[in-house]
């Protein structure tokens, strides 16, 4: 199959090296904002370059991956729709709820298939959990624990058009809460500040935050998350049952140390950003867009998914702005 990927930056020439790798797919086609870039990347791996997106719909594509700014996800994603053309989009779908349910309506009304990126739920750590829960074999959940620590924070251009650390960053952790509990957040008390750089206050953002969710059956959920984790990209859930619990991303690459004496674990080089930490995730994820490009796979995240972990992380913003549980 051909596949045409618009955006051309680390996460766009990520993508593009990966589907080139992936057996179902013969041609890998590239667009971006900056021709002479998407030229050069494709020169370096090898694929096909156009100049712009008219041209990469109009190549004859069997499917679409959305790699470029967030500000452009909802009208690529609308132009896939209008092509026909089976569409990947990296999350958000929007930067604001308005708008993202603009897209649903969009998506449901056609019967073109879109798939948004959250490649954890294709991490076999979370499916485990997801599995263990979805047995019984924790018995019922009581409380969980996630976590998103990056080693160190983007540059400063990112932040406006990022959408604020909830919607950017911790919404890959209310995805996957949802994933693997299977349950609904009906609450949100949340907060965070400023540590680090300044840029972050002055664009209204916050460089560490926590919040506290209510799920739909009682469970408690604690998430935290920080753009400064020196120790490196840390990223992880348990999930505490009556009956047992259960860890996800706790390795020998953990970036974290035992206090303990005499503990050498985890003994192995942490990992230092999310490509590293996920990149068998991000390979089962392009495999399952393939599968949903040639008709053998239901789109496995929905744009209604999108929108059910970004309506946590607005409440969450919400909440941190009034220094007040927000209900949903």
């Amino acid at each position: 199959m051909r596949i045409g990927l618009v955006g051309i930056g680390r996460i766009g020439a990520f993508h593009a090296a990966t589907l080139q790798d992936l057996p179902a797919v013969d041609q890998v086609v590239v667009a971006d904002a900056d021709p002479a870039r998407a030229e050069a990347v494709a020169k370096e791996l090898g694929v096909t370059s156009v100049p712009d997106v008219p041209a990469l719909l109009a190549s004859e594509l069997d499917g679409f991956v959305i790699a470029a700014a967030t500000s452009a996800h909802a009208s690529l994603i609308e132009a896939g729709l209008a092509a026909g053309v089976p569409t990947f989009c990296e999350k958000p779908v929007a930067l604001d709820l308005a708008e993202t349910e603009r897209v649903l309506a969009l998506v449901e009304a056609s019967t073109v298939p879109v798939h948004i990126g959250f490649q954890r739920r294709f991490d076999a750590g979370y499916q485990a959990a997801r599995a263990a829960v979805a047995s019984g074999e924790l018995g019922f959940v009581h409380h969980v624990r996630a976590n998103t620590n990056d080693a160190f924070p983007p540059h400063q251009d990112y932040i406006p058009q990022s959408g604020g650390f909830f919607r950017d960053c911790t919404v890959h952790d209310f995805d996957i809460i949802r994933y693997v509990t299977g349950r609904e957040v009906v609450s949100v008390y949340a907060t965070g500040a400023n540590r680090g750089e300044t840029f972050f206050g002055e664009y209204g953002d916050v460089d560490s935050a926590a919040a506290l969710l209510t799920l739909d059956d009682s469970t408690f959920v604690a998430v935290s998350g920080t753009r400064y984790n020196g120790a490196g990209h840390d990223v992880r859930m348990e999930l505490h049952g009556s009956l047992g619990s259960i860890a996800v991303g706790l390795d020998s690459h953990t970036a974290l140390r035992s206090a303990e004496p005499g503990v050498a674990f985890p003994d192995g080089p942490p990992h230092m950003t999310f490509m590293d930490r996920f990149q068998p995730a991000y390979v089962a994820e392009l495999t399952a867009f393939t599968e949903v490009v040639a008709g053998t796979r239901k789109v496995p995240c929905t744009v209604r998914d999108a929108l059910a972990a970004f309506r946590i992380a607005d409440a969450c913003e919400l909440s941190r702005h009034e220094n007040r549980i927000v209900t949903l």
